[in-house]
């Protein structure tokens, strides 16, 4: 018995430690739990051998589990078996016996289902034939030794992992310690070991995709929405489509995936991005004012107004609201033009005063001659004539002369005829220097009067 439990920790060691490459190539490992029956060979001849092989009456078999094997698939249908098996010998050729048998063996299992698939090319997977040549201990009744071990089995799968074991094989001894026998297996054999992460029925080797389940027709790899084309390779894989859209779907028919369809519920161009455009105009329905008249995208796919009737386009017109020419943008022409104004800031910056008064210096009235010719030639021209002072003396003083010289000129020319209408006058007092008030230039510059049209376009 001790050899027989050193024998068995020896066997599930190897099963804990062992990792020789892939029972099948998709379950790697198996263990068999049954029975096994001793026959002692009762002579030499093929006669006697073949009545002793095939009698079952000195058969010496255990009513219990009595044989463990652990079977690990190695390559190119072979693999590599340890078992350990207990018995009892009462019958020796008809002779009645009393002794422990037990034996620990270690074959390699050739696969004839491999043979037979090499040769024609399938096979079934349901039976599942197969050779083995290997060696063991055996001891009956104290007595052991090494022996060489021949011998073929089957077995009947009755799912993916579960199925019944046959075999049966020969012994023979090599000093004559133990007498050459013949043992038979039956049991129940489970393979195991076959990762399949994601649990779809596709083993991760050969598993495309082993962390997210998936069909067995993609290698494992999902299909979410069930349109027949697998997600890695589907634009829209949330939504079922059209192959030749790389999955995706088109509601309209147009040929352009919903994804990049601007307007997937209307029938459009690829140029437009799927959508259409009724009058061609460049503009889509979509974003066309006017869908069924040309007009430029500037302005929303409408024609462009003319508000005012000028001829001169809205969009060019910077009086929309006003008829006037092209010539000057669509606007009326100014109520005085700019080279005018021009030549009255000139005139203005020559009006000039006395100081701390608001009486002339002698020749500005010349120039103020000059500026009401200007606004005589543009009547429709009005004016703010604004006063200004430098900062010598007080600030209210300063104001009151700035307004009186305003007022000044002001009354000048409503006496050469400007009508009141047109004039206004302001004084600013020293508020809105334009030059240094620390120097003599700088004072001069800014005791000065401004003529500003009011109402120029």
């Amino acid at each position: 018995m001790k050899h027989l439990k050193i024998a068995m920790i020896a066997l599930f060691t190897f099963v804990m430690v062992a990792n020789v490459n892939a029972q099948d190539s998709d379950n790697p490992w198996a263990i068999t739990l049954g029975f096994n029956s001793v026959d002692i060979r009762g002579g030499k001849s093929i006669s006697t051998l073949a009545k002793d092989y095939l009698g079952t009456k000195d058969w010496n078999t255990l009513p219990s589990v009595s044989r463990i094997a652990a079977t690990k698939y190695l390559q190119d249908g072979f693999s590599l078996q340890l078992a350990g098996s207990l018995n009892k010998i009462d019958n020796v050729n008809g002779v009645a016996a009393n002794m422990m048998y037990y034996a620990f063996d270690a074959n390699v299992l050739y696969d004839v289902n491999k043979l037979v698939e090499l040769t024609f090319g399938s096979t079934t997977k349901l039976f599942d034939p197969y050779v083995y040549l290997g060696g063991g201990y055996t001891s009956i009744g104290g007595n052991g030794e090494g022996m060489m071990n021949a011998g073929a089995g089957f077995n009947v799968w009755l799912n993916e992992n579960i199925g019944i074991n046959l075999q049966s094989g020969a012994k023979r001894n090599f000093s004559g310690e133990v007498a050459d026998h013949f043992q038979h297996t039956f049991g129940i054999i489970l393979k195991f070991g076959g990762k399949d992460t994601d649990g779809d029925g596709v083993y991760d080797k050969n598993d495309s995709c082993p962390d997210v389940a998936g069909l067995a027709a993609f290698n494992g790899c999902p299909d979410a929405d069930g349109d027949g084309i697998q997600d890695s390779k589907d634009s829209c894989p949330d939504v079922a489509g059209l192959a030749a859209l790389n999955g995706c779907p088109d509601a309209d028919g147009d040929g352009i995936a919903d994804k990049d369809d601007m307007c997937p519920n209307e029938k459009g161009s690829a140029a437009n991005r799927g959508c259409p455009d009724s009058d061609g105009d460049g503009v889509v329905n979509k974003d066309d004012k006017c869908p069924n008249v040309a007009g430029p995208a500037a302005n929303g796919g409408c024609p462009w107004p003319d508000t005012d009737g000028d001829g001169v386009l809205d969009k060019d017109d910077n009086c929309v609201n006003e008829a006037g020419p092209a010539s000057n943008n669509g606007c009326p022409e100014p109520i005085i033009t700019d080279a005018a104004v021009q030549t009255i800031n000139m005139g203005a910056k020559f009006i000039l005063f006395n100081t701390g008064k608001h009486s002339f210096k002698s020749g500005v009235t010349k120039k103020l001659d000059d500026i009401i010719a200007i606004m005589n030639e543009f009547p429709k021209a009005t004016f703010v004539v604004e006063g200004h002072t430098d900062s010598s003396g007080g600030a209210a003083l300063n104001l009151r002369i700035s307004e009186k010289r305003a007022m000044a000129v002001r009354d000048y020319f409503v006496k050469k005829g400007i009508s009141t209408d047109r004039l206004e006058a302001k004084g600013f007092g020293e508020g809105s220097p334009i030059a240094n008030n620390k120097t003599r230039a700088g004072r001069a510059e800014n005791r000065r009067v401004e003529i500003k049209v009011a109402n120029n376009n």
